[in-house]
């Protein structure tokens, strides 16, 4: 299910085509996020200075625009932290991924994704200093964009953005069936 923190529901590919600039027929398994996007496409547009402009409104992401060149260049991005709603339920570190959380409980399950992508085998046992790698940097991330299970707030969570008048682009119609799959709802990550 799409919502989860399983690798089913966040492992999804981004396919880019830009003639002269990125190298046709190549891949690139570096960790990413869509969160990654703006800052990189600030980069390639030339607007580098963005966040100096306007320090009160950071650009949450980071800047990817030399993957897009380079396949083989290494990721900036070293973690990835991954919510359900307000729930920090899972933190990944390249091939490592430790899930701490799951139907509002604590859990420490480590699944190595370059040797079982489908997270079927926990590895926490055989790995603790990796366990206590990813616990620590659940930790700086709780203390940076808060965990709601634990009632930590973050340090640095901020309002959201706010339209004085919004415009709905779409209207609900009962009529469409609107589909819900509940069959997984149990294995949520």
């Amino acid at each position: 299910s799409k919502g989860t923190t399983w690798e089913g529901g966040m492992r999804v590919p981004c396919i880019a085509r830009w003639p002269g600039r990125i190298p046709a027929g190549t891949t690139c398994d570096e960790l990413a996020t869509s969160l990654d996007l703006l800052p990189t496409f600030a980069t390639l547009a030339g607007a580098t200075d963005a966040p100096a402009r306007n320090p009160t409104r950071p650009i949450d992401g980071t800047d990817l625009a030399t993957l897009l060149a380079d396949p083989d260049a290494a990721s900036p991005r070293d973690t990835f932290a991954a919510w359900f709603m307000a729930n920090l339920h899972a933190v990944r570190d390249g091939r490592w991924k430790l899930h701490v959380a799951r139907d509002g409980h604590p859990v420490a399950e480590l699944y190595d994704l370059d040797a079982d992508v489908g997270e079927t085998t926990d590895v926490a046992a055989a790995h603790p200093d990796v366990v206590a790698r990813l616990t620590a940097a659940a930790e700086r991330y709780r203390s940076d964009l808060g965990d709601a299970r634990l009632g930590i707030a973050g340090a640095g969570t901020r309002p959201p953005g706010r339209v004085a008048d919004p415009v709905p682009l779409t209207t609900y119609d009962p009529g469409h069936p609107y589909v819900v799959a509940e069959y997984d709802l149990p294995d949520r990550g």
